[in-house]
């Protein structure tokens, strides 16, 4: 299989990257416009090309290949998609706050630039597309969230999410692309030194020795999912029969306050020797939502999938990592 990861030197990117390569994977391509993640990020996962500018480039040579591109480049989303079997859509404007800021640069990228990926892929003849959704689009509910709630998005970039779901859909029924939606819960874990999710912004601040703020009074609830839990998902959608058109929620079913979190975060501290940070109360965030967890039962169901790292598991693996980051 070829596989194709747009935003591939990204957390998640190098993350399923690392896990093909492991598991015997010989052809990966990144399409990459470095804008978050760097050539610096992907060659601490693995050694790479560079990929030359020929479109249409059907030569997927054994080992990771980077393109240099962005996904509102039709030229270059032709030439990266061209060969692929397989496509996992990591690229995008991500978190609510950036979207808030500047609506406009958001739907570009998640809805213009999922759309130049689906035309690619249709034309291309892509076998399967997985596109990295969350529980945005979904916004204001009652939780668990599930994959049949009518969405509500309450930010611009659960606007633009929901745009991208609805064109995944229509791309499979129109044209045939086996598209698969994940909407992935809080993802958190080794390698996030870039993310400004709230496990990685907590982590580095309290290493950092800062006091950690905590938006409004802490009660809103995520659904928390260590990396290596994601990326079996991912891999699942990418791989199992029978699943184009479908819609998952990617996360543990396990409601959990960011209070909760912080706790069990600086109990993890405690016990590794170091150092407690304080914490503080701050204003809400315009655009999040009070409570977010997920029904996973469709992805166990269609999927055979489950989380299998704890909370604290995943906190302490993420912790040790940017301990050892810091110290090399």
């Amino acid at each position: 299989m070829n596989w194709l990861i747009t935003g591939g030197c990204g957390f998640i990117g190098r993350a399923l990257i690392a896990r093909l390569l492991d598991e015997g994977a010989q052809a990966v391509r990144v399409l990459d416009n470095l804008s978050v993640g760097s050539r610096a990020d992907l060659a601490q996962v693995t050694d790479f090309t560079e990929m030359g500018d020929r479109a249409g480039n059907d030569n997927w040579p054994d080992g990771v290949t980077l393109l240099e591109g962005d996904i509102l480049d039709t030229q270059a989303v032709t030439q990266a998609v061209s060969g692929a079997d397989i496509v996992v859509h990591l690229a995008a404007n991500t978190g609510v706050g950036p979207s808030v800021e500047d609506p406009m640069g958001d739907c570009r990228t998640n809805v213009v630039g999922t759309l130049n990926m689906l035309e690619a892929c249709r034309h291309a003849g892509t076998k399967r597309f997985v596109f990295a959704s969350s529980g945005a689009p979904l916004g204001v509910q009652t939780p668990p969230l599930h994959e049949e709630m009518a969405p509500h998005p309450a930010s611009p970039y659960g606007a633009s999410k929901l745009a991208g779901e609805g064109y995944c859909s229509a791309y499979y029924h129109c044209f045939g692309v086996e598209t698969v939606v994940l909407r992935f819960g809080n993802v958190y874990g080794e390698g996030s030194g870039h993310k400004q999710s709230v496990v990685a912004k907590f982590t580095k601040q309290a290493l950092s020795g800062e006091r950690l703020e905590i938006y409004g009074d802490g009660t809103q609830t995520r659904d928390f999912i260590h990396i290596s839990d994601l990326i079996d998902a991912v891999i699942r959608a990418a791989t199992k029969p029978g699943v184009g058109g479908e819609t998952f929620q990617i996360a543990t079913a396990q409601e959990t306050t960011v209070s909760e979190m912080t706790k069990a975060l600086l109990a993890v501290m405690k016990d590794e020797g170091l150092t407690e940070p304080e914490t503080y109360f701050g204003p809400m965030r315009d655009g999040d939502v009070m409570r977010n967890f997920s029904d996973t039962s469709k992805a166990r169901e269609k999927l055979e999938w489950v989380s299998q790292v704890s909370l604290e598991d995943g906190l302490r693996r993420t912790i040790r990592y940017f301990v050892a980051a810091d110290t090399v």
